[in-house]
């Protein structure tokens, strides 16, 4: 996916604070290297822990005896944490700065990295994710406010080329390096992986980026007192509450009984009301609710969110399903999934010419279909099935997910550049939440199922019925993506008149 587009304005703008190009170019093209690598480290190991944990998951199951409910909980605390702060992250590095939010992401990111590995337990590994997500919060937006304030023009196209590069590559290794580390050296060094890079990354940035000025006056208690005033901590508190209670009743759902988890839900949807009451209220709301009135913006984030649920979950389960059903070593299930990863690199340069062919709304519509007949293909496979039989289905689902990318590009354009920052951090904060949806919705759907069959069919049995139900679900969600995508990207009849005058 595209990161936002960096955007200058004014005196911030490439031509520097009014004394010339010249002196920006003298003062920071010898660090811009060291800050390029710093970025790409962040965007590496932020993004490979959404993918490499996945493979090791039934060894984790395995080694600390947790049921799939607690398992759910190891997979979503990360992407939950991760999208409840987003936006106070990106608060930080406008109000507190760019260099120490992102060093201080990056501290909070590693030491937990390290302490998720040493974990022996489910609910400190659970807690220790969290963390991880605390920490990803704060180095995702501080990074790519770094990537359009701190690098000169050249800098800043080769900064977002090699931001993508990042992601690709967590995105292709992350499953293959999780499969291999888990069998041979067992499941938590797929998080003492990040250690190195962290530092790296850490030692990089504060060498590399300069010090900003103190955008608050004081010292001490006073000066910690005036960043907090600039801070929207009742609206934090809203929107962390309104995720949790969420994730809570849907992967805890099963254990709590009918009345008890629509209470939570109830708490979900009020903590949600409040949250939104507190936007319009707010001097510096942390949402800008007025871009939720452009048709394109408003569709183009609804899509991607119905994109993220159905395929995040999917992948949840599926490396499940290759590991309890099929047998597979953790090593052949993290090659299985790489077709995925490859046919969405290859399809990517694709993308540029069918939107120019199709309209974007279409070549998204298309992708999104595409994805979904992956599901439903995946959906057919059995307990007697051999891995190539999963093969269709995960290209298809790479293959389409390439074709989406337009969505992101999109949902950015339709906002106006002095709010590209904050609308950056909803569209990211979505695509997180939405990873979380995906895992808590499948999940409990898989564990309805054993709860109710297991004793008359077989766990086995059960899970494989509970994981094809889910597919179903997910097709169905993706689907609904494709037909917002195709009504809210289609151009505006007046845009396109003008462009036919034109």
């Amino acid at each position: 996916m595209r990161g936002p587009r960096p955007v200058r304005h004014g005196k911030d703008a490439a031509s520097g604070d009014g004394r010339g190009q010249g002196v920006e170019s003298a003062s920071r093209r010898p660090g811009e290297f060291g800050i390029l690598l710093a970025l790409a480290f962040a965007a590496f190991m932020t993004c490979l822990d959404n993918t490499v944990v996945n493979v090791a998951l039934p060894r984790i199951q395995q080694s600390l005896r947790l049921d799939l409910p607690d398992l759910e909980w190891v997979a979503a605390a990360y992407p939950l944490t991760f999208a409840a702060l987003l936006l106070t992250g990106g608060r930080s590095a406008d109000i507190w700065g760019r260099r120490p939010t992102l060093l201080t992401g990056l501290a909070l990111f590693t030491a937990a990295s390290l302490l998720c590995g040493l974990a022996r337990s489910g609910p400190v590994l659970i807690a220790f994710r969290g963390l991880q997500g605390v920490g990803a919060a704060l180095v995702m937006p501080a990074s790519l406010a770094v990537l359009a304030r701190d690098l000169g023009p050249r800098a800043r196209a080769a900064g977002i080329a090699v931001w993508m590069s990042a992601l690709a590559l967590a995105l292709a290794l992350g499953p293959v390096l999780g499969g291999l580390i888990s069998q041979h050296w067992g499941w938590g060094w797929i998080f003492a992986i990040n250690v190195p890079f962290g530092v790296l990354a850490a030692v990089t940035v504060a060498r590399a980026l300069p010090r900003g000025g103190r955008t608050v006056p004081g010292r001490g208690l006073v000066r910690a007192v005036a960043l907090a005033g600039r801070f929207d901590p009742l609206g934090t508190g809203l929107s962390c509450l309104a995720a949790g209670a969420c994730a809570f009743g849907l992967i805890e759902g099963v254990r709590l009984g009918l009345v008890p988890a629509v209470a939570v839900f109830a708490a979900s949807a009020l903590a949600l009301a409040l949250f939104v009451w507190r936007q319009h209220a707010a001097r510096t709301p942390m949402v800008d609710l007025t871009l939720f009135r452009d048709r394109v913006f408003a569709g183009g984030l609804a899509a991607q969110v119905l994109w993220g649920l159905g395929v995040n979950g999917v992948l949840f389960l599926t490396a499940l399903f290759l590991q309890r059903v099929l047998g597979l070593t953790p090593t052949e299930a993290g090659l299985a999934f790489t077709p995925v990863a490859l046919f969405l690199i290859l399809a990517t340069p694709l993308v540029p010419v069918l939107v120019r062919v199709l309209g974007a709304h279409r070549a998204c519509a298309g992708g999104l279909l595409t994805v979904a007949a992956g599901l439903l293909a995946l959906a057919r496979v059995g307990a007697g099935a051999s891995p190539l039989d999963l093969l269709p289905g995960l290209v298809a689902i790479g293959a389409g997910s390439a074709l989406t990318v337009p969505l992101t590009e999109r949902t950015l354009d339709a906002s106006p550049d002095e709010v590209s920052g904050a609308t950056s951090g909803v569209v990211s904060a979505a695509r997180e939440f939405a990873g979380l949806l995906g895992i808590a919705v499948l999940g409990a759907i898989v564990a309805h199922r054993q709860n109710t069959e297991s004793d008359s069919k077989g766990a086995s049995a059960a899970f494989v019925e509970g994981y094809q139900s889910g597919l179903l679900v997910a097709s169905v969600f993706v689907a609904i993506g494709a037909v917002v995508a195709a009504v809210s990207l289609r151009p505006a009849p007046l845009a396109e008149s003008r462009k036919n005058d034109g």
